[in-house]
């Protein structure tokens, strides 16, 4: 099992500093990567709980999000860069990039740009968004009802890009004549692995990463039981097409919230005792989760907290874990 952690660029408070120490720490601890999340506003409707949606678009969450419109976060996809010229070894991406914000073309080509001063260490995570407040702030109202076909028309131009000396394009979103877009991405395996959010269809989730050989998926505060389910029925789906893909070569990660804490506690998997986040991480083993990507608490837990967290998990847990 990889290790990998999940930037709290998302909070009413956090340094650049911050964010920086625990990327270099997670070099030092032999990390797989770091992800940021991307997030562009905090509506004022959400300080009172009248966000259209509820969190997540996920029924039982509230219509609101866990950090002030008055926060002072800082936007993920501009820290990739940066951190990529800090770091040596560690792999890097946003978690997840919400493809309607951008034009195709250009996160494409933007995105290979990074993978060129990153040399090779960037990981692409795509996926459709789901608050329409953020999408009216984009510019992108006109897409939320059809946010899946722009994410596919996304991943489209981003392989077209990335392995085609000119490359044209006609889709509903976007649509160019032949072009060159400047450096290819280092990474030529063929080209940056794309990670899919997301797991509202598996049939769908199946056919995407079948049809456009993506990397892995990433799912949001899941239980084990949940990664059983969804690999039996990612697999069942695998098992209809006529594929050589398995639900074995995928990269299969979720972000959870961890912490570890002196009492227990029942909140998610991650977030408890060192007896019950290493009785979790055998469990998140046991049933093919690859990666758990660990997410610092939005508020409550200083830095210094996660630091030490962080080398209790990589001195006294995993051992532990990798014996299982």
């Amino acid at each position: 099992m990889k290790l990998s952690l999940y930037m709290p660029n998302f909070r009413d408070e956090v340094t650049v500093k911050e964010i920086v120490d625990l990327t270099l720490l997670a070099e030092d601890l032999d990390f797989d990567s770091v992800w940021t999340l991307d997030r562009i506003v905090v509506p004022a409707s959400s300080d009172v709980g009248e966000m259209q949606c509820p969190f997540g678009n996920a029924p039982g969450q509230p219509h609101s999000l866990p950090v002030s419109s008055k926060g002072s976060f800082l936007h993920g996809l501009p820290l990739v860069p940066y951190l990529a010229a800090l770091t040596k070894k560690i792999r890097l991406g946003t978690s997840i990039i919400v493809t309607s914000y951008r034009a195709p073309g250009i996160l494409a080509a933007e995105l290979a740009t990074i993978d060129n001063l990153s040399n090779g260490r960037l990981n692409v995570g795509v996926g459709a968004g789901w608050m329409p407040e953020e999408f009216a702030v984009a510019n992108a109202s006109h897409i939320y009802a059809k946010k899946g076909r722009h994410m596919v028309e996304t991943i489209e131009v981003m392989k077209g890009v990335w392995t085609q000396e000119h490359f044209e394009y006609e889709g509903q979103f976007a649509s160019f004549e032949k072009c060159g877009f400047g450096k290819k991405p280092v990474q030529k395996n063929p080209h940056p692995p794309i990670f899919m959010g997301g797991i509202a269809r598996p049939d769908l989730t199946a056919k995407r990463i079948n049809k456009y050989d993506l990397k892995g998926w990433i799912g949001s505060h899941n239980m084990p039981e949940d990664i059983t389910k969804w690999r039996a029925e990612i697999s069942a789906e695998f098992n209809k097409m006529e594929t050589s893909r398995t639900v074995d070569d995928l990269t299969l990660c979720t972000m959870t919230p961890f912490a570890i804490t002196d009492e227990r506690s029942e909140q998610t998997p991650l977030m408890g005792t060192v007896q019950q986040v290493t009785d979790n991480l055998k469990r998140f083993k046991e049933v093919g989760l690859t990666m758990p990507i660990l997410w610092p608490p939005f508020s409550g837990t200083p830095v210094s907290k996660t630091m030490d967290d962080l080398n209790r998990l990589k001195n006294d847990i995993m051992p532990k874990v990798n014996e299982a």
